[in-house]
């Protein structure tokens, strides 16, 4: 080959670098086009199959390059840049074509399949091809994959499907890079930069209730996700304090509190109740009606007096909230509907600009394609509504705040709003037609909270139920099951409080969490609390279990993190290794769909995983302990990172 070499590249005729370069393989690809064509010499064909082989041998040694570098996450991602590199060699005149690779569901042939066989054959079937079917496109695609320590074998089954098997020993490799190296190596990478989550949203002078539960735990999860994904989140707590609801309760008031500045949350008392009162007043009394529309006028315009009135009754509210989100552990910025006030009617001029404003009825409102009303902006009496609004806070978050992916989470009640005004951003040009471009907005919708009943979750005296009192319920009733195990005569009065708060907030979350987001769901505490089958007791108790064996075993795990060895010869090690790789790319999942229950789904799965590998394996006192309380201590690792992104807090005993 040397010498073919000189005879067809002498030092005068370098072949371009585009050759080697597997970005720019398409410009290449016309020097095989050209050099294989039928009116080609004999020295041009044998030249062509020189450039060939050298491009082939460059690629390959590339991608195995590429491929044999440590391990740092998503193991679909790295087999898919191997089959990519297989793709282009394989079907060069196909240089669109993605690979298309995922998990083996039952893993009786393999760890992944490679799933580009059959697309592949209907595209190039009629080109010509040398290939007689997807059997031989799956084989030449087998045989062009790039050297890589991280595959054990390929082999193509039925209509072309590829069967990769790991190394092993590649995984266990990657496992114990992952315990030297922080779990936040396998962190998934995903192409925004920085993303708003606006999540939990309650209205200023009301409760926050259980209606507000589901916004406020998925919204912190998908922020979670997002935040360990590297994306720089922007918590945003759109809170209602803006509206003319506020007239009358700034009316009632002044009622009863003349001395607006001596008012206290304590004077006050219940908002709910507050609200309720004036609520009530508004709608019996003429005259206060009266009023309370003048204040509303007077609060828009900036009157000092109504300002603070205003401010007191916001920040009576903020108290209330943050007992909640205390509880719960979520940190939030609020930009309620007022912050946005100032810019809404630049906006609307903005808007009205380009032709989309139109007037109907005294009002005007923006006609959308596909809806049989109109989305109004500015109502007939001149005043603002919530589209005005919300059109005014996704420009700010665009222009202002530069998110590429604005993320809503609301009921799916919700969900025509936020078509319609989304609908009006793209009209307007603010966001691209493609909703899969950025910058790009998704509304993530949820259902309802059941009662044991089937029907909306209320008290008895059908109200919803207080958020605060539904969530020291659950660590009460924890705090009662840890007694009846007699841990408040092992534990210290703190241990025991902490662990009832950790397990009764957690169940709390996860119950939700677990669900698909868009079902109603079932509150029961008998379920959420129960310790066996899919719930955060069973999984945080699961976790404190394993932190056991490994106290039990003695050993020192950071010493043996930095001088260990692990390996993955037991079909169930090895089960357990596979699961545990596999975290990056669920986590990917799970923000690219939105669905803190694929998240919920892996950590069950995890833990499943992890007993029968228990049962079947010795641990402490077999020759293979050290190996084995390493994947122990990956397992727990691999586990707090699930909760942390849940938001529960981690038990490590019971």
């Amino acid at each position: 080959m040397a010498i073919l070499s000189q005879t067809l590249f002498p030092v005068t005729a370098t072949p371009p670098s585009s050759l080697f370069s597997l970005n720019r393989f398409s410009r290449s690809h016309h020097h095989f086009a050209y050099f294989s064509s039928s009116s080609s010499s004999p020295t041009e064909k044998l030249r062509a199959t020189a450039w060939r082989f050298a491009f082939a041998t460059r690629a390959k040694s590339v991608a195995t390059m590429a491929a044999n570098e440590e391990f740092t996450g998503n193991l679909k991602r790295q087999l898919a840049k191997l089959f990519d590199v297989s793709l282009k060699l394989t079907v060069p005149d196909e240089p669109s074509v993605e690979p298309l690779v995922a998990a083996s569901a039952l893993g009786k042939f393999g760890d992944y399949q490679c799933n580009n066989a059959m697309g592949l054959w209907s595209i190039i079937k009629g080109k010509g091809t040398q290939f007689k079917g997807p059997p031989a496109v799956g084989q030449a695609l087998v045989k062009s994959l790039p050297t890589s320590e991280m595959v054990e074998s390929c082999s193509v089954a039925g209509p072309g499907f590829i069967n990769v098997v790991l190394s092993a020993k590649w995984m266990a490799k990657s496992i114990e890079n992952m315990l030297i190296n922080g779990v936040d190596t396998w962190a998934p990478t995903l192409s925004v930069k920085r993303a708003v989550v606006d999540f939990s949203s309650p209205n200023i002078a009301k409760e926050m209730h259980v209606g507000h539960l589901r916004s406020t735990i998925i919204g912190d999860t998908l922020a979670r996700m997002l935040e360990y994904s590297n994306v720089e989140v922007l918590r945003r707590n759109h809170v209602g304090d803006w509206g003319t609801q506020f007239g009358m309760l700034i009316e009632y008031l002044f009622e009863k509190f003349p001395d607006t500045d001596s008012v206290t949350e304590t004077a006050i008392g219940d908002l709910q109740v507050f609200y309720k009162a004036s609520k009530h007043k508004f709608d019996l009394d003429e005259d206060f009606k009266e009023k309370a529309q003048q204040a509303v006028v007077r609060l828009q315009g900036g009157d000092p007096v109504y300002r603070k009135a205003w401010a007191k009754i916001c920040d009576i509210s903020r108290t209330e909230f943050a007992k909640v989100y205390q509880r719960l552990r979520v940190e939030l910025e609020e930009k309620g509907e007022s912050f946005y006030n100032p810019y809404i009617a630049k906006v609307i001029e903005e808007l009205n600009s380009k032709g989309l404003v139109e007037e109907s009825e005294g009002a005007r409102v923006i006609f959308l394609e596909g809806f049989d009303i109109p989305l109004m902006v500015v109502k007939s009496d001149g005043g603002f509504n919530y589209a005005s609004t919300d059109l005014t806070a996704l420009w700010y978050r665009l222009n202002e705040e530069k998110a590429e992916w604005i993320i809503y989470v609301t009921d799916v009640g919700q969900q025509q709003h936020f078509n319609m005004f989304f609908k009006a951003a793209r009209k307007a040009g603010w966001l691209p037609d493609n909703d899969k471009t950025y910058p790009r907005v998704n509304h993530v919708g949820f259902g309802l909270v059941l009662g044991e009943d089937g029907k909306r979750f209320r008290t008895r005296a059908t109200d919803v139920v207080r958020l605060v009192d539904l969530l020291d319920e659950a660590k009460t009733r924890s705090k009662l099951a840890l007694i009846e195990r007699g841990k408040d005569k092992e534990w210290t009065p703190e241990e025991l409080d902490q662990t009832a708060e950790a397990v009764g907030y957690g169940a709390v979350k996860y119950a939700d969490l677990k669900n698909n987001r868009l079902t109603n769901y079932t509150f029961s505490f008998d379920q959420m609390l129960n310790d066996k089958g899919n719930t955060a007791v069973y999984l945080l108790y699961a976790h404190a279990r394993i932190c056991s064996i490994i106290r039990k075993s003695g050993k020192d795990i950071d010493e043996l993190k930095k001088t260990g060895k692990l390996a993955l010869d037991h079909a169930d090690e090895r089960a357990l290794g596979l699961h545990l790789l596999r975290f990056a790319e669920t986590v990917e999942e799970a923000c690219t769909n939105l669905l803190p229950s694929v998240l919920c789904e892996y950590l069950y799965n995890l833990s499943e995983h992890y007993t029968r590998f228990y049962s079947n394996c010795q641990v402490n006192g077999s020759p293979e302990e050290t190996s084995r309380l390493l994947l122990c201590e990956a397992t727990a690792i691999v586990m707090r990172k699930c909760f942390h992104l849940l938001g529960i807090t981690p038990v490590y005993k019971i």
